[in-house]
């Protein structure tokens, strides 16, 4: 019986390439490695979900405003009814008070928008993000165009509602976990204000208000009900709180049903000449930012703000978040 006998130069070379290749394994996976949108939901968090009597796959419904520059998470509760589980400052968002209608005009979207799993990115260039889906079926049939707006890290937007990277950290699995939990869509309603008296009647000469008047329905809705709203489109506006089934057969640019009014062509797809050449709210040059950032970046400068808010984007246009009226 005859053995094989291995030289120790091959032994060594033979050594060598398979440490080589468990070395290039080693370095695939930890450049593939990324488990950012599998973070669970800060221990903190739950916990204040559980003294409100929420469960973290509880479904969620988010408002976003675009002149206070925050965001509102609400939940559902062990009541059937939703609460508000926690605000959240916008780090940055651009364009102005009003919808967005053309690709690259900068806007941040307003309107009623419904978030899919398959809108989630745990693999954002901004950290984390989701896609609003605009533009949503209104917008298409009236024509406005655009894509990839999102909710997301970092404190940069070109017409993106910006949260920060440890905003988006809590907002992203709180949805995620929504979705786990048999959500099949979230309702996000992006809006100019908070629908007040005081807002509306600071407003009142806007180009914008029959649409801005139109939103103010979900916002009634759910005011009054503490559920999102069923929507639903025709006569050129959303409609909300119909039957689903109802709801379903409209057509965006036809007739609404009886009890539904209908929002004139004029007042229902603004002229954007003459809106950005009337009144205050479209004064600044782009967007804006929550207070809290806005002293970060007044004391300390841009730099110092994007350490604190993410490495991943510069802020965008810094000065002309210090120039929004709106904030102090």
């Amino acid at each position: 019986m005859s053995s094989v006998v291995v030289s120790p130069l091959r032994r060594v070379t033979r050594l060598g390439l398979i440490l080589g290749a468990a070395a290039l394994l080693a370095a695939c996976a930890s450049l593939d490695k990324d488990d950012r949108g599998s973070q669970p939901i800060p221990v903190r968090l739950v916990s204040e979900m559980k003294s409100k009597g929420m469960k973290p796959k509880d479904p969620v419904f988010i408002r976003i405003y675009k002149q206070e520059s925050e965001l509102e998470v609400w939940k559902r509760t062990a009541s059937g009814r939703y609460a508000l589980m926690k605000t959240y400052p916008l780090c940055r968002w651009s364009g102005k008070l009003g919808p967005k209608m053309r690709e690259g005009d900068r806007q941040a979207p307003e309107g009623v928008y419904m978030v899919s799993p398959g809108r989630m990115n745990p693999r954002s260039q901004f950290y984390l993000s989701f896609d609003l889906g605009f533009p949503n079926k209104l917008e298409k049939a009236l024509g406005y165009s655009g894509n990839a707006l999102m909710v997301h890290g970092a404190c940069s937007s070109s017409g993106c509602y910006a949260m920060s990277d440890q905003g988006i950290a809590e907002i992203y699995p709180v949805v995620r976990e929504a979705f786990a939990g048999g959500q099949t869509a979230v309702q996000v309603q992006a809006l100019p204000f908070r629908m007040n008296a005081q807002n509306l009647a600071r407003h009142a000469g806007d180009p914008n208000m029959p649409f801005w008047e139109n939103l103010k329905e979900g916002v009634d809705y759910f005011d009054a009900n503490r559920q999102p709203p069923s929507v639903a489109y025709c006569g050129r506006r959303y409609a909300f709180g119909l039957d689903p089934e109802l709801g379903s057969g409209l057509d965006p640019l036809g007739a609404c049903p009886a009890g539904v009014t209908d929002v004139p062509v004029t007042a229902s797809i603004p002229d954007m000449t003459a809106i950005s050449a009337t009144g205050p709210a479209l004064a600044y040059t782009d967007g804006g930012m929550h207070p809290s950032f806005r002293e970060i970046l007044r004391k300390s400068g841009a730099k110092r703000l994007q350490a604190l808010t993410s490495e991943r984007a510069e802020v965008s246009r810094p000065d002309a978040a210090l120039a929004d009226p709106y904030q102090p």
